[in-house]
């Protein structure tokens, strides 16, 4: 489905107002859909649909997925936790899970942003160049 432009706007003015200190309230965004759907204004699937992928997008740039190949130790965790803070801002959700298959180092994904230090892709590489 195409969206307007107006939709366009509307949504991102919607999902601006839900935002609290840098970070999406949840609250407040379950409370504008609700809203929304009982004023039903002019064109509002198209602005729903919009907001939803705003805010989709934003739960994806505040969630960091960590692998490494072994479990790693409790300082080494809290070290990474405050260094994607410090780069990401606040309400960052974090989750680490072990990968063997990385047969060594770190893979970060935040949203669409990826940093591979690991092993294998090293390796993989490296074999590109021979």
């Amino acid at each position: 489905m195409k969206i307007s432009k107006q939709a366009r706007r509307d949504a991102k003015q919607l999902f601006r107002g839900c935002v609290v200190n840098g970070v999406l309230d949840d609250n407040r965004a379950r409370q504008t859909v609700q809203q929304i759907i009982g004023r039903k204004p002019r064109g509002y699937v198209a602005i729903l649909t919009h907001f939803q992928r705003l805010v989709k997008l934003d739960v994806a740039r505040r969630t960091a997925k960590i692998e490494s190949a072994v479990e790693l130790p409790e300082d080494l965790r809290i070290g990474v936790q405050t260094n994607l803070a410090r780069r990401y801002g606040p309400g960052l959700s974090v989750s680490f899970a072990p990968n063997p298959a990385l047969i060594g180092g770190l893979r970060v994904q935040v949203g669409s942003d990826v940093y591979d230090g690991s092993i294998r892709t090293r390796l993989a590489e490296l074999a590109e160049k021979f």
